[in-house]
Formats: C-alpha cells, sequence, structure tokens
C-alpha cells in the first residue's frame, strides 16, 4: 500500500510540475496560439501588425461596400489601392500589392504573388499554398516563314500558372520554398532536432520536412498578446 502510495505521489509531482512548467514557460501578458485562437478581423499592413495581432479595422477602411457583405475583402481587394485611415487618424492611399494579408472571421489570409491565401498551418514555421505564375521560354521554336520566305528561330514564351507550397518563419516574417532545405535552415536554432534532421538520408528528408515542422512547432509555440 505504501509503495502504491509513494507511486501516486510521485505521479502527482509530476503532473503539477509540468502544468507550472507549462504555465511558466507563457510571457507575461500574452496567449499560447492554438487551434481555437481567432485572429483580429481586419488588414495587416505589415508582419509586425501579425504578431501583435492588431489589424487596421475595417471601420478604418473608406469604401462604398457593406461592412456586413459575406465577401467584402474580395470586393475590396478587386481594385488596385484603397483608402484608409491608419492608427493616427491619418488618411492614406494603400496599394493592395503592398498590404501583408488580412483576417476574416478569425483566419489569416497572407498576399503573396498578386493572391490572398489562407494559412491552414500556423505556428513557428507556418505552411500554407500559393499559386506561382511564371513565363516559360522555349529557344527552339521558330516560325516557318519570314519576309525572306525562310525558316527563323523566334521568341516563344508561354505564361504558366502552378500551386507552390511555401512556409512562413513566424519569428522574422520571411517566406521561404517548401523544401528540406528551407525546413533544415529553420529548425537549426534546436539543436536536438536539427541533429536528427541533418543525419537523415535526403530522401528521408524529403519525406519527412512536414513531421519535423510539428516537431518544431510543438517545442516551439506561437504568442500573441492578450
Amino acid at each position: 500500500m505504501k509503495a502504491k502510495s509513494y507511486l501516486i505521489v510521485f505521479l502527482l509531482f509530476i503532473i503539477t510540475e509540468s502544468v507550472y512548467a507549462q504555465t511558466d514557460s507563457i510571457p507575461k501578458g500574452c496567449v499560447q496560439y492554438t487551434h481555437s485562437f481567432k485572429f483580429k478581423d481586419g488588414i495587416y499592413l505589415n508582419f509586425q501588425q501579425v504578431k501583435l495581432n492588431d489589424p487596421l479595422q475595417k471601420s478604418q477602411i473608406v469604401t462604398n461596400i457593406d461592412y456586413n457583405s459575406f465577401d467584402f475583402y474580395e470586393k475590396l481587394f478587386e481594385s488596385k489601392q484603397i483608402s484608409l485611415y491608419d492608427n493616427l487618424g491619418v488618411k492614406k492611399d494603400i496599394k493592395i500589392n503592398g498590404i501583408w494579408g488580412f483576417s476574416d472571421k478569425g483566419i489569416l489570409y497572407i498576399n503573396l504573388n498578386d493572391e490572398f491565401n489562407r494559412i491552414p498551418v500556423l505556428g513557428s514555421i507556418s505552411h500554407f499554398i500559393a499559386n506561382k505564375t511564371y513565363i516559360e521560354y522555349d529557344p527552339y521554336s521558330y516560325s516557318p516563314y519570314n519576309r525572306y520566305n525562310s525558316y527563323y528561330y523566334s521568341d516563344s514564351r508561354t505564361t504558366k500558372t502552378v500551386l507552390m507550397q511555401y512556409i512562413l518563419d513566424f519569428e522574422s516574417g520571411k517566406i521561404y520554398d517548401f523544401n528540406y532545405k528551407s525546413v533544415e535552415l529553420l529548425i537549426s536554432v534546436d539543436e536536438e532536432l536539427y541533429e536528427e534532421f541533418v543525419k537523415l538520408s535526403k530522401r528521408k528528408k524529403k519525406k519527412l520536412k512536414f513531421l519535423y515542422i510539428r516537431k518544431y512547432n510543438k517545442k516551439h509555440p506561437v504568442y500573441f498578446p492578450k
């Protein structure tokens, strides 16, 4: 009986210590990000506003669009620029491509490649997908005729759009292509995880890169002001 009592007391001690350790690790005046966290609705002009969860609200935007419209932001971003009042009450004209992103119904969207894209996986290393448009050039294309009725080479450019994966470093705000080299770079601040990852073969690094993002995010949570 005594042995069982000691075991129960020991387990309670471990649980209590774990709870206090988690509580102490949360910065004062902040809340840890979880899936239930809701971003404040509004426009983020820069990444610092995102980290502070302090966007410009709809009421600060100069527009004829109904603020309660379910597709408010979609309509708003159809133009090349918008007018708004900043936190000092100064009216400004802001180009759409200069906006970092926005939040709607608590969900965060990032502006990349002239589109706003939802960030479904958010953490110290966030993951999202976005369209990327590029021009493909074929140097070997030719036209059968020119004004001298002879073959000649011509520029052949084709515009293509592909769906790409990206990761966002929530510390610096930098965006990287989602590949094992980028993951290796971002987790390098965690010595334990980094050493595990670099020992893997190239094939396994490609296969397990998302797993290591999850591991890193679990060890290094994101916090926002309450």
